[in-house]
């Protein structure tokens, strides 16, 4: 198992912390002390991607980093024992903060599938949000101008794609060879964001995620994305900070012309040579910059 290997504990020197949700163990760190910042994670990555923005942050924040079901180092059910919709996603985050009793307003910061699940949250509990940071990731449906990508499509609608993603795990592997463009992943380090991945039952969510991309008003979670993107205006008087991976082959300019569109008033940050892993793409630049976001807009009592 990765988390038993001396590179991941270097790498991911955290303690971990566990809830149950009917029965399964959500893992998450909790770290530092301070005013809540809550890093939501995408597929098929965890909250590994966050390590070096939590070692960044923890002297002065307090940093909530949850695994979602069936990733990273929470429970990986089968079928039968959860629904991998975005729905329960959005339940299981609202249990986990709540079980926090955090006395101030959280900082979301979010990326990938995180922002869609953040968002969902947040509409539900506007008065809970201090400020927000977005790094390619989508709170709304898919741009019309913009089509589902060829390799998205074949993993989310046909059985061989089932198969590549489940048999093969080619999608995190994928991931990790193409997405950082900067600064490609070493094979040690790819191996780190894929282990928990390692068999076709542990490979279930991530499959999941791909085939619940909501496309048409019969998909499940499609009703759930719209009524989040109708009320994303909630906060446009909020601080936002926008990093944004330009070289990113799905939340790529059409995603990030709605993002600007939505909050004009975003300080936003471009990196043309960088791909999804932003964070880990543009690392040296990210992580001073929202440092000072952070500082610079600090959460009132």
């Amino acid at each position: 198992m990765v988390a038993d290997t001396p590179q991941f504990k270097t790498e991911y020197p955290f303690q971990s912390h566990f809830i149950t949700l009917n029965g399964l163990q959500y893992h998450y760190l909790d770290e530092g002390q301070g005013e809540p910042v809550v890093m939501l994670h995408g597929n098929p990555s965890w909250s590994f991607y966050y390590r070096h923005l939590i070692r960044e942050l923890r002297r002065d924040f307090r940093l909530i980093v949850p695994d979602h079901i069936g990733c990273g180092l929470s429970d990986k059910p089968a079928d039968s024992q959860y629904s991998f919709s975005l729905e329960q996603r959005v339940r299981d985050l609202d249990v986990l903060i709540d079980s926090l009793a955090l006395d101030q307003k959280l900082t979301l910061v979010v990326h990938d599938w995180g922002g869609m699940i953040g968002m969902a949250w947040a509409v539900r509990h506007p008065e809970r949000i201090a400020r927000i940071v977005l790094m390619n990731t989508a709170a709304f449906h898919l741009p019309t101008e913009k089509p589902l990508p060829l390799a998205l499509k074949i993993c989310r609608d046909t059985q061989f794609g089932a198969f590549l993603v489940q048999g093969l795990n080619i999608f995190a592997r994928g991931a990790a060879w193409v997405g950082c463009k900067r600064h490609r992943m070493s094979a040690e380090l790819r191996k780190l964001y894929c282990g928990p991945y390692d068999n076709w039952k542990n490979r279930v969510a991530t499959l999941r995620f791909v085939q619940d991309i909501p496309l048409r008003p019969e998909d499940p979670g499609y009703n759930l994305v719209s009524s989040t993107a109708d009320q994303l205006g909630l906060f446009s008087h909020l601080p936002i900070c926008i990093c944004w991976g330009e070289k990113d082959f799905v939340f790529d300019h059409h995603f990030l012309s709605r993002w600007r569109q939505l909050y004009p008033q975003a300080e936003v940050h471009l990196f043309p040579d960088c791909g999804h892993y932003v964070l880990e793409d543009a690392r040296q630049e990210i992580l001073p910059i929202i440092k000072e976001f952070l500082n610079t807009h600090r959460v009132q009592e």
